[in-house]
């Protein structure tokens, strides 16, 4: 499966998904410190170094994959509602999805 794509923006009525951006990383790192956003995703809140190295991946994999994860901007508000995308994370899963891009996505409590 190739995913391979240009796009680096998709809009709805609602809201815009982008790349992120450097001015990202306190709302980012402020979602995945909360209890709540991380309890079925590996239950751990992140620490800012943590969220930090996810935002520097994400930008790796649009690089190097030529697909990644999208900031998710509500549009009326301008605010940062979450993440979501497509990854490689190389993990050792079984059944194994290796070769395939992995769906993941976190949103803030509010959204």
């Amino acid at each position: 499966m190739n995913l391979e794509s240009n796009v680096t923006h998709l809009e709805t009525d609602r809201l815009l998904l982008r790349h992120h951006r450097p001015a990202d990383f306190e709302s980012s790192a402020k979602m995945w410190a909360d209890e709540a956003v991380v309890r079925y995703i590996g239950g751990k809140p992140s620490t800012r170094q943590q969220a930090w190295s996810r935002l520097l991946a994400y930008a790796g994999h649009w690089a190097w994959m030529g697909y990644g994860y999208w900031a998710i901007e509500e549009k009326s508000s301008g605010g940062f509602i979450g993440e979501l995308g497509f990854a490689d994370f190389k993990r050792e899963l079984s059944p194994s999805i290796e070769g395939l891009p992995e769906l993941g996505w976190a949103l803030v409590p509010a959204a």
